[in-house]
């Protein structure tokens, strides 16, 4: 993930008139005070419920607008203080304005008014406006919502809390529902009230927490807000923590969405993965960066079709299975990648609109390609206009910085043991599952939220209740998604980014593992690139880096990556860091391709490395298109091409990934000549590699094979087709009845240069 030194949050514009931005209380008086007509009078003064309503600070503002019956007598009272005049159209009947206040009220017999009343007013510039009134309306929310909220068991939240086009007796709507326990008072505001917190105050639903209100008239691609009065009367103005869709950066408002439903064609791929044995299947990761992988003439942004229609071409022409999306979950801050989200429920405006981006995993699934989204529940960023003390106070986050923040990212840590915030989360991840497709999250920085001590000073943590470093609601939040996931979605993967070695992350609940599907192997990665960063001459020293992880390669279902942290922040390009003259770096960068898609495990590769990209990746550009007019870029991305198909086709190379019988060493011992062999198995059949670290061809390099008869060489990183010296072997190789290295059957090899061979026989004797 990015852990950028400083996060440059985004600061509200300070204005209460401009669409989707916030104010403060001292831009605004009237949020603190009175408006200029509030004079202090016997009406007020015998009735204070009144002057909460003027004050906002009413934590119930239905017991006093609306609809009431006193005895016999009728009564409805609204407040709008933009309002010059008021009226029941119904009845053809003005209200009658309190004196010095903006409140309106009409007096009368029982039952004259409908249940659901219109009011007519006009504005101080006589503008006419027809509405119902939304203090008319019964509570919306069902009380087991709430119940099973409260619980931490509502797996699908984002359904009731948000904002909703919602009817009531034909009457439509939006229905608007936030969670902020502690909160004097919660308001909705946006263009249609001129984003002031007065006019429309929300309903509290008693001990849940939760804060709703019917607005009538409100219609989609409305703009709004939620503005909290904390305890201590500060006003606070929050983007919707369960909003579907937001303004372009930016601007923070949420946005309402309709509610039309997408046209689906992707359901024979949607019965494929339920039957997916991915376990014994390949899975070969292209992961990228929507916003820097291609751009237009101008170097502008792609949307999300457009990006459809080319990465889609690119993947499928390269070989790769799946896509791996950098966090696309909304967010302010370009630089943070996308891992500072703020929207965990809304794709990100950048590239289009939500059903934009379903047309984006449409039309991978038409085309048989899988979509991973990278995910965030590790952490969240500190912006005024998002989860931050949400309502006041300390709510998603722990209150003591000790539990709950990242003192290296600048960034505040979940409270996974409170059941409301494991809901938020646990609907966000299943949120993306059911209503965008997606076929599998990838669990960003796994690792931090495992370890109460992680990235900190002695001292600067607080142990769990044992006395340990473990952080036991973290743990139990992690098993309780996968479960969910799993169990409810079939075929869908959970990948974790998880960097030590906490035992049995990939192994089921019941077993006692955290339950994820596979693991980045991120040992392996750190010890190739390692190796690989050495000049040839002194890799014979450091042979252990490519055989040790053999000793545990099986312990975890691993996926090998060749992430995007690995190309940033001075670590150089995947090219930049091979050593050499420039066709040593070419080669070198071959066999370690050739590397990893022969060893056990997964693949992961990002964007750029396909074709070497030679400069580091740079998130406010396109990647270097143009070198692959030159032939070792071309070479390379042939190489990657060859190496998914080989993958892909051969179930030696991918059936047995994650088990023990799916690899046999022919010689890991040969470290003076910087060499390894091995067998990679299925089933039913055997493949065999050979690799040459070292720039020295290696002439009759004899080893040990299972089986006599013809094998034939299926690749070479050193042929002239990638780009390489075109070193190796002929057409078939011959096995001779002379035992080696503990196998019946031997063959003598010509071992390419910084290269690395691939061998097979068809037929077994």
């Amino acid at each position: 993930m990015n852990t950028p030194t400083k996060h440059n949050s985004e600061k509200p514009d300070h204005s209460s008139q401009i669409s989707g931005k916030g104010f403060t209380t001292t831009d605004n008086p009237a949020l603190e005070t009175p408006t200029k007509n509030t004079a202090t009078t016997s009406i007020l003064a015998l009735d204070p419920e009144l002057q909460k309503i003027i004050d906002a600070t009413h934590h119930n503002p239905f017991s006093v607008l609306g609809k009431h019956t006193v005895d016999s007598t009728e009564i409805v009272r609204v407040y709008i203080p933009q309002a010059s005049q008021a009226f029941l159209p119904d009845l053809g009947t003005r209200l009658t304005r309190l004196e010095g206040t903006d409140f309106f009220q009409w007096r009368g017999a029982h039952n004259q008014v409908a249940q659901h009343y219109q009011i007519k007013w006009y504005d101080r510039n006589n503008q006419q406006h027809i509405r119902y009134d939304p203090y008319c309306f019964a509570p919306q929310i069902p009380d087991y919502d709430l119940h099973l909220f409260g619980e931490g068991k509502h797996w699908h939240a984002y359904r009731f809390l948000g904002a909703h086009l919602h009817s009531i007796d034909a009457i439509e709507g939006v229905l608007f529902a936030t969670w902020a326990p502690n909160a004097k008072r919660v308001s909705v505001i946006g263009d249609f009230n001129d984003w002031d917190g007065r006019a429309h105050p929300m309903r509290t639903r008693g001990n849940s927490g939760v804060w709703e209100l019917f607005i009538p008239g409100i219609k989609a691609n409305q703009l709004y807000k939620f503005e909290i009065r904390g305890q201590h009367g500060n006003i606070l103005q929050k983007a919707d923590p369960y909003g579907q869709a937001f303004e372009l950066r930016p601007n923070t408002a949420s946005l309402v969405l309709d509610n039309l439903p997408f046209l689906w064609q992707d359901k024979a791929w949607i019965e494929q993965r339920k039957n997916n044995e991915w376990l014994h299947t390949p899975l070969s990761i292209y992961e990228v960066h929507l916003g820097s992988w291609q751009r237009n003439e101008n170097d502008q942004f792609l949307n999300y079709t457009e990006l459809a229609q080319r990465l889609v071409d690119h993947v499928k022409r390269l070989g790769f299975t799946h896509l791996q999306l950098l966090p696309i979950t909304e967010h302010p801050f370009d630089a943070s990648w996308g891992y500072q989200t703020t929207g965990y429920f809304a794709p990100t405006r950048r590239f289009g609109t939500p059903d934009e981006f379903r047309y984006f995993v449409n039309h991978c699934h038409r085309n048989g390609i899988g979509v991973i989204l990278d995910w965030v529940p590790a952490h969240f960023p500190k912006d005024a206009h998002a989860l931050a003390e949400y309502d006041g106070t300390a709510l998603y986050e722990h209150e003591d910085p000790r539990r709950g923040e990242h003192r290296d990212w600048g960034t505040l840590i979940y409270n996974y043991g409170r059941n409301e915030v494991k809901n938020f989360l646990l609907s966000s991840a299943l949120y993306w599952l059911e209503e965008y497709h997606i076929d599998g999250l990838r669990v960003d920085a796994v690792a931090s939220m495992l370890y109460l001590d992680y990235s900190r000073n002695e001292g600067d943590w607080l142990p769990n209740p044992h006395g340990g470093n473990e952080n036991l609601e973290a743990i139990d939040f992690l098993r309780e998604m996968n479960t969910v996931v799993h169990g409810e979605f079939p075929g869908c993967m959970t990948i974790a980014e998880e960097s030590t070695s906490w035992p049995q992350v990939t192994r089921p609940t019941w077993l006692g593992g955290l339950g994820f599907s596979m693991k980045w192997n991120m040992g392996w990665m750190h010890d190739t690139l390692n190796y690989f960063n050495n000049d040839p001459i002194y890799r014979q020293y450091h042979h252990d880096q490519l055989t040790f992880g053999l000793m545990y390669s099986f312990s975890e279902n691993f996926v090998l990556p060749f992430s995007h942290d690995e190309v940033v922040h001075g670590k150089s390009a995947m090219l930049n860091k091979m050593p050499g003259d420039e066709w040593q770096k070419f080669a070198n960068l071959r066999l370690l391709y050739t590397y990893m898609y022969t060893y056990p495990g997964k693949k992961t590769l990002f964007m750029g490395a396909e074709f070497a990209q030679s400069s580091e990746w740079n998130v406010d550009q396109a990647l270097d298109w143009h070198l692959l007019q030159y032939p070792l870029h071309q070479g390379v991305q042939k190489l990657v091409t060859d190496l998914n198909t080989l993958y892909k086709e051969l179930p030696a190379l991918h059936q047995l990934d994650f088990e023990q019988s799916g690899f046999e060493w022919i010689d890991c011992h040969d470290a003076a000549q910087s060499v390894l062999s091995f067998q990679r198995k299925s089933t039913d059949s055997v493949v065999i590699v050979a690799l040459n670290f070292t720039p020295m061809p290696r002439e009759d390099y004899r080893i040990g094979v299972p089986y006599g008869g013809t094998y034939r060489e299926l690749l070479n990183s050193d042929s002239t087709y990638y780009g390489g010296s075109n070193i190796g072997n002929a057409s078939t190789i011959t096995a001779q009845p002379q035992p080696w290295m503990g196998l019946p059957y031997s063959v003598n090899l010509t071992l390419p240069p910084l290269g690395g061979v691939v061998i097979k026989t068809d037929h077994h004797s």
